[in-house]
């Protein structure tokens, strides 16, 4: 059975994603665009029509081109969407880097993309130079801070360029706009190219259902590098002109501060920051009455602290949404309007999207209404591909064009979507995505370890966390020793949290870890 939405098709969005969404940045003139969070320092629409521009001018100047990727490494700064929207309007696509990220998982990725310019912030810029040296093919290194000293030129230095705007003919169905990294179902990173077209038709067809405009002030604390953030918090308010106050990283009290400060009242957010705002003493001490709606997204959340969370601030509700980086990301979302929607929905589908439920026992068959099955969608919003690896897009993407999620759901009789598990085997830490396949293949660089497997489990906060099974080849090894060997090579969400000593890992004839036989123990 083919479900469809509801709500009326959208067109497909053949501009640039600049165009897509600051075309009426001009007009909008002096109406604040981006605030920073902390220092009140303010981007107006005007400024930022202004500056994405003369960055972009800047870039072509310095030898950007068309077909050319930049690696735009950074937290949340007000200087972020300036520097993404001046690279896609010199023409380049932008692969957006955690900035957390070791030196050598940032080589992989400048690697894997092909980067040839890289944007930091200077706090970063020891690691972001560590990282071009090891991968290579680094043409040059620009700040978005002041460089001050530190050898870099900046963005903002840009700003007074006399050099002439870029024209650069975009194909919007065909160039990449942005390339996240996801692990897709399992396995290690892989780029996902996302077109322009991708990601400004699933901004309309998100429209209808998160209705946004001037007057709204958004808080931006989840990472821009992030799609979920890059959409919720960049890419929509800005095309629908609210205010986006943004924070560089989640800190309770600066979070809440801000909300108060700047009576915020829209958030975007993860579970892990509903817990916090359901059951953190901190949060009665400041006033939240702004607030007109929460969102939570990138993790199951689970009906009971969505609802302690809404009683909490005092909202009706708590609402979710779904998707993935390969869908741009949004495929789902409770409707701002919708009247008591059920108890853990992730929504309904949005316009022009299309979803089947395949059987978990005979994938040749479609599952009924209140069954549970294995979550297919097909839509505009569906990636390019894999970039450099056609054989993992043909894995995710069938013949009839259906984006196999992995993730389990079930539809109720009026079209409520429930995530109930999982096939893939992705771990999901406080909505950062984590590959088992990633850390297994790291752990067996180790010499005290015969072989290993990782699952995700969850803790006592309900997050899932990364769990290793270790089979030692040196009997002195130690479940500490295993954590520091891990913490030491990769960004802090991916470490291993819990290690578990076993004789051997279980595996099927062909070799494959047998995840549930560990998910038993």
């Amino acid at each position: 059975m083919v479900f469809r939405s509801e709500y009326e098709d959208v067109g497909v969005v053949d501009e640039p994603i600049h165009d897509a969404v600051l075309a009426g940045a001009a007009a909008r003139g002096d109406a604040p665009a981006l605030v920073d969070g902390v220092a009140g320092t303010t981007i107006t629409y005007a400024q930022l029509d202004v500056f994405h521009r003369k960055v972009a001018a800047g870039l072509a100047e310095a030898g950007v081109r068309k077909g050319d990727v930049v690696a735009l490494h950074s937290p949340n700064t007000i200087a972020y969407p300036v520097a993404f929207y001046a690279a896609t309007r010199a023409g380049a696509s932008v692969t957006t880097v955690h900035p957390l990220a070791t030196p050598e998982e940032f080589a992989k990725q400048l690697r894997d993309s092909a980067a040839s310019w890289l944007v930091t912030v200077t706090p970063l810029l020891e690691s972001a130079r560590a990282a071009a040296e090891l991968a290579g093919g680094i043409r040059e290194i620009f700040v978005c801070d002041p460089a001050g000293d530190s050898g870099s030129r900046s963005l903002l230095d840009m700003l007074g360029t006399t050099a002439p705007e870029p024209s650069v003919a975009v194909d919007p169905a065909r160039d990449v706009a942005a390339l996240p990294y996801s692990s897709g179902t399992t396995g290690v990173p892989k780029g996902v190219m996302l077109t322009h077209r991708n990601i400004a038709t699933n901004l309309a067809q998100l429209e209808p259902l998160m209705p946004m405009g001037p007057g709204d002030r958004v808080l931006a604390v989840l990472p821009f590098f992030h799609i979920y953030g890059l959409t919720a918090l960049m890419n929509a308010p800005l095309r629908r002109g609210a205010t986006v106050v943004v924070l560089p990283r989640f800190d309770l009290d600066t979070f809440l501060a801000a909300i108060e400060k700047h009576r915020i009242n829209a958030l975007y957010v993860a579970p892990p920051i509903v817990l916090a705002l359901a059951k953190h003493p901190s949060v009665d001490r400041y006033d939240l009455s702004s607030l007109d709606y929460v969102i939570s997204a990138a993790a199951p959340l689970d009906a009971e602290l969505a609802r302690a969370c809404a009683h909490r601030i005092g909202l009706p509700s708590v609402g979710q949404a779904y998707g993935m980086t390969e869908l741009s990301p949004g495929t789902h979302l409770v409707p701002r309007a919708a009247d008591d929607p059920p108890p853990g929905t992730v929504g309904k589908l949005i316009a022009s999207t299309e979803m089947r439920l395949l059987s978990l026992d005979d994938p040749a068959k479609d599952t009924a209404v209140g069954e549970a099955g294995e979550v297919l969608i097909r839509g505009p919003q569906v990636m390019k591909g894999y970039l450099g690896r056609p054989e993992a897009t043909a894995e995710m993407i069938d013949p009839d064009g259906w984006v196999h999620t992995g993730d389990v759901g079930r539809v109720d009789g009026d079209g409520w979507l429930f995530v109930v598990d999982r096939v893939k085997e992705l771990i999901k830490y406080k909505g950062f995505q984590v590959a088992p396949a990633e850390l297994e293949a790291l752990l067996l660089t180790h010499d005290g370890i015969a072989d290993a497997a990782v699952i995700g489990v969850l803790d006592g906060d309900g997050n899932e966390i990364p769990k290793a099974f270790v089979v030692r080849a040196d009997e002195r090894l130690t479940a500490e020793q295993v954590v520091a060997y891990v913490t030491e090579r990769v960004a802090p969400y991916k470490k291993i949290r819990r290690v578990v000593f076993v004789d051997e890992v279980p595996r099927a004839a062909s070799g494959k870890i047998l995840r549930r036989r560990l998910r038993e123990n």
